[in-house]
């Protein structure tokens, strides 16, 4: 739980402290960004090095190469780290340029203010002669327009006087460098196409060497010297590089004020086709900073008006909880409403998993359908515009329907390796990551979501059904009747990851995983009632375009009343066929012994064992099945199977497979604290729900956070306080709210939209403040603590509790 001692800003993170060793964390949790693009928050000063790492991402921008590992030739598609725009620095007199790692830091203090999205510096260093130089910036990327990234900079000799030389540039020299271990791989991205000056900057065009998209950055400078206009720029370029030099004499305490507006543009067929051509108009167009900056701040206004959540009594919560909304919209914004993009793992922050997309969506989109349904419904349609190529991969491996890649980037084929050289032995192996066919589950659950959220017929009527049904089609053909007549599921990995195959599967992977089957069986039923929910004609028409006949219903059934399912005399629901015979772990011994046991497949690998021999996992499997679905559901399905659960069957799993966990993932926490709370152990989930809160901001993952933010967490930790600590259940046709605060938040306030009617929610620990605004009804049914509530519309109203 967080201290009453701490003291956080409830709409900013900050930092007064530079510390190498978590710079390049930090750099991912100050990043600004809009949708479109997102830009680490690294020093201007600094280039790529140990210690800092600027990156500037734009949303679905990839690109494909490959490389020689061994003996083999190896392909990848990573996320596009894009000329850096950032670049500025200074020399003092006719000295080295300045290099914040190489000076006397006197003071620092960095703010991200997550209201206006705007980045503050306030930096004070002493070089090696003892002259001391204060400099201050501030930055953005436009919520307004997100095509536009401005930079103001300020500098001061505070006990000198001498001549300042800068140097600023738009820098396409670079390589996708933010991740160690992809350094042996071939990460040059980008090949100079033009460059060119103007009076106040000029302009660089790049492109992706295979993909061949273009990158357009335009740059323009306005400089104030002694308050005075200083002229006299003189840019130059080198292929591939922009560069802009001025000078200036100062006297102590006498400043330069620089201003550095960078407006971006893609060949991309979701951005534009003349990209140099835009971002010179856009540029052209662009006034001042403060210009430019307020019509971003009042787009940010905007926004926060319709995601904000307000906390009372907990600083630090609430200072987390909007530094996860303001990075969840850095990732995916209302900007994203045209953008072919889905939400990258790790944002818009970093290149850890190449900026693929997999299966975190299912903890993050639930937030956009409440707070922002037609970004929801943009990411959705990410995945509907590469339908075919998931039909395509089913039908390679033996499959109807559709089989949605582990990981996607830009045209929606597997991007997972299925192979990984061994770095002791030197030998090649099978990876058997891309087994994990669940992430296909979560595509349609997320459709389902959706849909229940908003109510949007006709997108379900055009994209959603289909993709559903299809989906629907591929655990069909997956599904493989037994002699028993029960129905088995083959060849796929659990959430939990560290068991890939065990003996009794052939190529890999595990057969009857409880989650999969499960959610399969839960996908089976749903498929009926979307069904019914659409017009007689809709229905018929979705039905001619993919040749579906409702026999296929009917086996889809049959299929979900006989999945095996195993499960113990106790109640234990067996995380697949053959768990309960693996060997227990001592897990106090590896605790003792290695103190971090997040990733135990790797220290018993090291040990010369096998994850896939013990009572383990990675994260939250079986019970991430009471996460997304809710307990009574799963209950119907397991007894569907033939089997009978004691009344305490949520609780017995829990226990269970929470002292079989080693936590691997930022994402296990958020399960777990949410099932702690429905399990009434209210101390623990909360617990549990703090340390999930702070992973990205303390880094409890040992340095993952500086490759990229872990946008599911964000996602899910959001969700939480909506659906866990309000109560609030989204999943049925009416409204459940049960309400259970931690024990130190004194109030809670947000709003959502549902059924196409905003609800305001403002709760303490004795009522519930309740507004429903709505065009459609006069009369609003939500049911409060198991008792019925018929509100009147568009009125506010207290409930007592």
């Amino acid at each position: 739980m967080p201290e009453e001692t701490d003291t956080f800003n409830n709409w900013s993170l900050e930092y007064s402290d530079y510390d190498p060793k978590k710079e390049k964390s930090r750099e991912s949790l100050l990043t600004i960004g809009n949708g479109y693009l997102g830009s680490r928050g690294t020093l201007e000063e600094t280039k790529a090095s140990d210690t800092n790492y600027p990156g500037t991402y734009i949303a679905g921008l990839y690109n494909r190469l490959t490389s020689k590992i061994a003996d083999k030739d190896i392909e990848n598609e990573d996320f596009v780290n894009i000329p850096n725009w950032l670049f500025l620095t200074f020399k003092i007199d006719e000295d080295q340029w300045f290099d914040v790692n190489k000076c006397d830091i006197i003071s620092i203090k960095r703010k991200l203010d997550f209201s206006s999205g705007q980045l503050h510096k306030e930096l004070v260093v002493e070089d090696e002669k003892g002259r001391r130089t204060a400099i201050n910036s501030t930055r953005f990327a436009s919520m307004h327009n997100p095509h536009l990234m401005a930079m103001e900079y300020r500098l001061k000799p505070l006990n000198y006087s001498g001549k300042i030389s800068f140097y600023s540039a738009l820098d396409g020299q670079i390589i996708n460098d933010g991740v160690t271990r992809y350094r042996d791989l071939n990460q040059n991205h980008l090949e100079p196409v033009d460059q060119q000056t103007a009076e106040d900057g000029g302009w660089l065009k790049v492109r992706t060497s295979e993909s061949k998209i273009e990158i357009a950055e335009a740059v323009k400078h306005s400089v104030e010297c002694k308050g005075e206009k200083l002229s006299g720029l003189k840019s130059s370029t080198e292929s591939g590089k922009l560069f802009t030099e001025f000078d200036c004499e100062l006297q102590e305490n006498e400043e330069i004020k620089i201003e550095k507006i960078v407006s971006v543009y893609t060949s991309k067929k979701d951005d534009v086709e003349d990209a140099l051509g835009r971002s010179l108009n856009t540029l052209q167009t662009a006034a001042s900073y403060s210009k430019v900056f307020k019509e971003s701040e009042a787009a940010w206004k905007e926004l926060w008006e319709k995601i904000d959540i307000v906390i009372e009594g907990d600083p630090k919560s609430q200072m987390l909880i909007r530094l996860h909304l303001f990075h969840l919209m850095v990732a995916s914004s209302p900007n994203n409403k045209t953008i072919d993009a889905g939400i990258a793992a790790r944002g818009l922050h970093g290149e850890a998993y190449r900026g693929h997309i997999f299966w975190d969506e299912l903890y993050i989109l639930p937030v956009y359908d409440l707070l922002l349904p037609d970004v929801a419904k943009s990411v959705l349609m990410y995945r509907y515009r590469r339908l075919d190529e998931a039909r395509n991969y089913a039908k390679q491996h033996g499959y109807s329907g559709a089989m949605f890649p582990w990981q996607s980037g830009s045209d929606g084929r597997e991007e997972t390796q299925v192979i990984h050289l061994n770095p002791v032995s030197g030998e090649w192996g099978d990876d058997y990551s891309s087994l994990q066919r669940h992430v296909s589950i979560a595509i349609a659950y997320n459709v389902w979501y959706y849909f229940n959220v908003t109510g949007d017929t006709e997108f379900m009527e055009k994209y959603g059904t289909e993709m559903f049904l299809e989906i629907c089609r591929f655990w069909a053909s997956k599904a493989k009747k037994n002699n028993n007549n029960s129905f088995s599921i083959a060849n796929v990995m659990g959430p939990d990851e560290f068991h890939e195959t065990n003996p009794n599967t052939k190529g890999g992977g595990l057969t009857d995983n409880a989650y999969t089957n499960i959610m399969v069986a839960w996908l089976f039923e749903k498929s009926r009632e979307i069904l019914n929910k659409l017009p007689q004609d809709a229905q018929q028409s979705i039905f001619a375009s993919i040749n579906f006949e409702k026999e296929e219903l009917e086996h889809w059934n049959t299929i979900e009343e006989n999945l095996h399912i195993p499960v113990s005399d106790q109640g234990i629901i067996e995380q697949f066929d053959g768990y309960f015979k693996l060997k227990e772990l001592d897990w106090e011994a590896y605790r003792k012994k290695y103190k971090n046991i997040y990733r135990l497949d790797r220290i018993l690998k090291a040990e010369g064992e096998s994850p896939d021999d013990f009572k383990l996992a990675k994260q939250a499997d079986t019970l991430m099945t009471f996460y997304t679905i809710d307990k009574e559901d799963v209950k119907e399905i397991i007894e569907k199977s033939g089997h009978r659960l004691p009344e305490d069957y949520l609780s017995r799993n829990y226990e269970y497979y929470l002292h079989r966990t080693s936590h691997g993932s930022t994402l296990s926490r958020v399960v777990h604290a949410y099932l702690a709370n429905k399990c009434g152990i209210k101390e623990d989930g909360d617990q549990l729900y703090f340390e999930a809160l702070q992973s990205d901001f303390n880094d409890i993952q040992g340095g993952t956070t500086a490759e990229g933010i872990h946008a599911g967490v964000m996602g899910a930790t959001v969700l939480m306080v909506m659906k866990t600590f309000a109560g609030i259940n989204f999943k049925k046709e009416i409204l459940e709210i049960n309400p259970s605060l931690p024990s130190n938040w004194e109030k809670l306030k947000f709003s959502f939209w549902f059924k196409q009617n905003q609800y305001f929610i403002d709760l303490n620990r004795d009522e519930m403040a309740i507004e429903v605004k709505s065009e459609n009804s006069d009369q609003i049914h939500f049911n409060f603590m198991d008792k019925a509530i018929f509100l009147q519309a568009n009125k506010k109203e207290v409930i007592n509790y």
